[in-house]
């Protein structure tokens, strides 16, 4: 009986062992599909950082050119070899009819053209003025395009981790009913190995105080001059009954230590059986966990594949 429960303590605590380890390993791999999720959030958000820059610096040098500016003719190197000379010839329409060339000070349109440098003016301020209105359209935009990709990555990483402490608090909760249910069947084991034990102990006792070899039954030999004389010469050893009932009695301890030895070989057979279908259970779970996370994984390539083609026809 206690190599029988050594060797219960043994088996109890190997699968402890292995419940230990299966808890460690699911939360090192736990642990690891997060940083692996903390990288990928970095390395999107350095690559949407990179892309809206690049985005500018395209924009800038496709539709922002100096040459395209209001105010290029204020600063353009060319400006004096494109300029017309003061005086082409002596027919030149900008020179006085009386045949004399322009006098310093005269400003003979300077009305009109300082009304068309103020329209000018307005007109390039109005310009100016909705362009930087439609950028900051455009950068609004964009801002909000990824604030609201990076809500909906973050809301599916927290309904992903959430699935996993729930996966994980089912686990430990399986994992602590088998412990419990494993502790109550070891106390209920040693408990009726005890009684039995016990009940086997007074019964031999019992049988050694009522039997013939110690109480001497006096019926064996009994002496024509009183019951307490017994004539040695003529006992012979117990009776025929006396012998029958002996050996049923021995029979009886025989078949009750069959009974026994049945017993334990069927609570053993069935704690096997525990712990066979305890650690097919655990083996289940933790492929259906494998099975989940692939699944996670799947499909957070393809929000990151479709992340990346709008990106990219945008």
């Amino acid at each position: 009986v206690d190599k029988d429960a050594l060797d219960t303590q043994v088996k109890d605590k190997k699968i402890q062992e292995a419940a230990e380890k299966a808890r460690n390993e699911a939360l090192a791999n736990e642990m690891k599909q997060h940083d692996k999720i903390m990288c990928m959030l970095e390395e999107r958000q350095k690559n949407d950082i990179r892309n809206i820059n690049k985005a500018i610096s395209e924009f800038q040098k496709n539709f922002q050119k100096p040459e395209t500016r209001r105010e290029f003719d204020l600063s353009d190197p060319q400006a004096l070899k494109k300029d017309r000379p003061a005086r082409l010839s002596d027919n030149d329409p900008r020179c006085t009819v009386s045949g004399l060339q322009k006098f310093m000070g005269e400003d003979l349109n300077y009305d009109q053209r300082m009304k068309f440098q103020k329209e000018q003016l307005r007109e390039w301020s109005l310009q100016q003025q909705r362009d930087w209105k439609n950028a900051l359209a455009d950068q609004k935009f964009a801002d909000d395009l990824y604030d609201k990709n990076r809500i909906e990555l973050d809301q599916k990483t927290m309904e992903q981790q959430q699935k996993e402490e729930e996966n994980r608090r089912a686990v430990c909760a399986a994992t602590k009913d088998f412990n419990r249910t494993q502790a109550a069947e070891l106390a209920e084991r040693k408990k009726l190995e005890k009684n039995q034990k016990m009940k086997d102990d007074m019964d031999e006792i019992s049988s050694l105080l009522q039997g013939d070899l110690l109480s001497e039954n006096p019926e064996q030999a009994v002496s024509s001059f009183g019951r307490h004389r017994v004539i040695t010469d003529r006992w012979k050893g117990m009776k025929q009954d006396q012998l029958m009932a002996i050996r049923y009695s021995q029979q009886q301890q025989v078949l009750e230590k069959l009974r026994l030895k049945e017993e334990e070989r069927q609570r053993d057979a069935e704690w096997d059986r525990q712990s066979i279908q305890a650690a097919r259970a655990q083996l289940v779970l933790e492929r259906h966990q494998q099975r989940q996370n692939r699944e996670r994984r799947q499909a957070l390539d393809n929000i990151n594949a479709e992340l990346s083609q709008e990106q990219k026809s945008k």
